[in-house]
Order: C-alpha cells, then structure tokens, then sequence
C-alpha cells in the first residue's frame, strides 16, 4: 500500500480507502462488514470512511467495532454531519447546534475520542458559512476532531470557504470529498485547480461507479441478487450508472485492462490515482476478497499509451 499527503496537512493517508455508503449496517452482513474492514486494515489501508446518516448511525457503530481491536492512532477516522437524523427542525444542517451535538453523537457510536477528518456532507443554504466554519474550528480546538472536510460542494463554494476560514484564522479545509471517476469528470475544470492552489486534497467516493467500472454488471436490466443494485436503499444510487452507453465503455476498458495484466476496478482505480490532487479513492468492499483486489491498485501507474487508449474509450459516442 502507498500513502499520499492529504492536501498540504501532514497527514498521510492510504490510497486506497474503505467507504461504508450503501454497505454496512446495510445489505451486507454484520460479520462480513467486520471481516471485510479487518482485511483491509492487514492489508494497509489506515483510512476509513462513514457517515452520521449511513443507516442512521449503524455504518458508524459497525466500523467503529471493527477499529476498535487496532491502536487507535494507526488508522485515520472520517465521518459527516449535515443530513437528517430527526424529524424535528434542528436535526439536520450545518447549524452550530446540529454540528456539535452530532459530533458528540459520532463519536458515542464509533466509541473513539476524536475524528480525524470531519466533512460538512453537503452545502446547507439556510445557515451561514461563518457559523459552520466556526463551529467545526471550535471542534478541532477542543480536541474532538483533528481536520477538517467538505463534500458535495462547487469550485465557488470552496473558494467562499477558504476565504472565510482565512479571513477569521480558522483551521484550514485539508480534504475534498467529490463524486469522480470515468464516467464522472467535472471536478478536473474547476474543483482539481483550486484545490491544488488552497492546498485541498480530493478523497473522491464512487470511483468504481458503484460497480459498474469493476466489471459487475453486464446488462441494464439483469442485475446479481447480492449486489448493491438489488438493496432497497442503494439500488436507486447504482441503477443512476446502468446506461447502455456506460455498459459499452465498461466492456472495452474491461478488455483494455485484461490486454494490459490488469482487472478493471485496478484499471479504473489507477486511473483515478493518475491525478496528484487525488490523496485517496474510496472502495465500497463488501467482501475480504473485493478489497484484496481493489487495494492492488495502489502504485499502479498507467502509462501515456495506456491512457491514450482510455481517454479514446471515453470519448466516443
């Protein structure tokens, strides 16, 4: 496993990182979750990824269980608040209250002392951003959480945060959670550049495109019982990927891939890793077996012409 710089903190994360979005505490059983983190941790990977609104808190409690067997300073714990956990008016947002009081509910569930990274999951139009950036500074100040996240956000919204967060000397934003992979490039425009000038890494989720990418499914309408596609919560997140168009890309880089000694979730995984900016991509393994293979990733280094050859894929009609 290689580690890379997150953003320009001193932390170092694995490229490779291990989500939990529409896997534990979900479809996938309880004993595989904890096997599956319990692989990936032998095998390198020191990052690990939830959120307060993953199954309402059940992602949490799943992977906070399995790290807790391991020294708590030999992994890097990220987690987010922003979504619903509550119907009533304040249980949800980027509010000071709704901020702290999740933190303290995140950390009972993970049973830790501190998050490393803490995300503002998605932009919250109804509380201003000085408020939000406040309150997770305070965090960082009491000790609960280490660095500090967004996710889901624009190249303006980015630009508007760090400008508050130096214009008040607040602890600086260290990471970038978007959506990237090859069927889903827009961050390269805007989002990458920026990040690079504020010193803001990229933690990028779906970089499989929730399996497509990997070679597991091969028709819009036929989909593995077992698979995330089958779930009642995730299928509608998966299905968004099953496009003929996407399908016909997906066979020919599955058999650039094979012409090249690789599988296609390393393909696409190094792919992703192509871009310095890129600290980490997150794998959403339900098996040991998925991220033993998807952490071969890490270090593969695709050449000029193997590139060429993918961004021809990419472009066609």
């Amino acid at each position: 496993m290689r580690y890379r710089r997150l953003g320009h903190s001193g932390l170092k994360v694995s490229e490779i990182s291990l989500g939990s979005w529409l896997t534990y505490g979900g479809y996938v059983s309880k004993q595989s979750a904890l096997d599956t983190i319990d692989r990936a941790y032998r095998l390198g990977v020191n990052f690990f990824d939830t959120a307060n609104v993953y199954r309402q808190g059940e992602a949490e409690q799943i992977v906070g269980e399995a790290l807790s067997r391991y020294p708590r300073s030999s992994y890097v714990l990220a987690t987010k608040v922003r979504g619903p956990m509550g119907e009533l008016p304040n249980d949800q947002g980027l509010s000071r209250k709704h901020i702290i009081e999740q933190c303290e509910a995140s950390l009972r569930r993970l049973g830790v002392e501190y998050i490393d990274l803490y995300y503002c999951h998605y932009p919250d139009p109804d509380t201003p951003i000085e408020e939000t950036l406040r309150a997770m500074d305070d965090l960082v100040r009491q000790g609960k959480v280490l660095y500090v996240g967004i996710s889901n956000v624009s190249a303006g919204q980015i630009a508007e945060a760090a400008a508050v967060s130096e214009r008040y000397g607040l602890h600086p934003i260290v990471a970038n959670q978007p959506l990237y992979n090859m069927f889903a490039r827009e961050i390269e425009q805007e989002v990458v550049p920026l990040c690079e000038k504020l010193g803001i890494g990229q933690v990028v989720y779906s970089p499989l495109a929730q399996g497509l990418l990997a070679g597991k499914y091969a028709d819009v309408d036929r989909v593995p019982q077992a698979s995330r596609a089958s779930d009642k919560e995730g299928g509608q997140a998966v299905r968004s990927w099953l496009r003929e168009n996407y399908l016909l890309k997906s066979r020919k880089l599955h058999q650039t891939a094979n012409e090249w000694g690789l599988t296609p979730s390393q393909l696409a995984l190094g792919w992703t890793l192509r871009l310095g900016n890129v600290a980490s991509a997150i794998v959403g393994a339900s098996t040991p077996e998925q991220i033993e293979e998807n952490v071969k990733a890490s270090g593969v280094e695709l050449n000029e012409e193997l590139l060429a050859r993918i961004d021809q894929i990419l472009n066609e009609a």
